[in-house]
């Protein structure tokens, strides 16, 4: 990514974005909400186009992409099973609805086992937890053999234990050379745990390791907020410095 803006408008979303992702790189995006983050991943697939600036892959050819959006509370109430949601990955390029090839049927198998759900390619999407389906998405994304997958908040909604799986999971996918592109707004269980983040509220405040970039001063630059910032276990964690209002009983 190279010198990106986009605007709504009048209004700026990005300025003067410059990015570079290696292949098997895992890269956390984080800001404040309206910071350009879901912006950002929808010009990567070409849903948006930039104001200025462009976006090239050193893969020949064209890079197949994975998208998985954020979680929505209706998202499990469409009448499908597991099956059938994660086929639907690969009918962008099969171009056959709502059949599908046994090729397609064993590639769906692999990819469910790929993610330890192989059991729950007959449920409903309804019967799901909310980390069986955050799998079942990613497993729908996976269909296409993408080269860069994209989560939007893939923790959110999600208990800790679940966070732990995701993370792990998309461990797994990076040491097989999938580039993962994700967004959060979890600073202290995601964030911190990732490889390498980029602070980003419609500009690159920061880019680098954790333990680099979560000082004060990006955290305060990148949310407008004062934070204080600590290290346990190796990791940094950030705490609000405002102690609130004073509760009484």
């Amino acid at each position: 990514m190279r010198n990106l803006s986009f605007s709504w408008g009048a209004v700026p979303v990005l300025e003067d974005v410059s990015l570079d992702v290696a292949p098997g790189e895992v890269l956390g995006v984080i800001g404040p909400s309206g910071a350009g983050k879901t912006t950002l991943l929808r010009m990567l697939l070409g849903e948006l186009t930039p104001a200025s600036g462009s976006i090239t892959s050193s893969t020949p050819g064209m890079l197949d992409i994975g998208y998985v959006p954020q979680l929505e509370a209706g998202a499990r109430s469409f009448p499908l099973t597991v099956q059938e949601m994660v086929l639907l990955g690969a009918a962008g390029f099969s171009g056959r609805r709502p059949w599908f090839s046994a090729q397609e049927r064993r590639r769906a198998a692999a990819v469910l086992d790929r993610l330890a759900i192989p059991d729950l390619g007959g449920h409903r999407l309804d019967e799901l937890s909310g980390g069986q389906f955050q799998r079942a998405l990613i497993a729908r994304a996976l269909m296409s053999r993408p080269g860069l997958l994209l989560l939007d908040e893939p923790t959110s909604g999600i208990d800790l234990a679940t966070r732990i799986q995701v993370l792990d999971l998309v461990a797994g996918l990076s040491s097989e050379g999938l580039s993962v592109v994700l967004t959060t707004h979890d600073l202290n269980w995601v964030a911190a745990r990732l490889p390498r983040i980029v602070c980003l509220n419609r500009s690159i405040i920061a880019d680098g390791r954790p333990s680099d970039v979560l000082t004060p001063g990006v955290v305060r630059d990148t949310y407008g907020a004062v934070m204080e910032v600590f290290t346990h276990r190796g990791r940094p964690v950030v705490v609000d410095a405002d102690e609130g209002p004073a509760w009484t009983s």
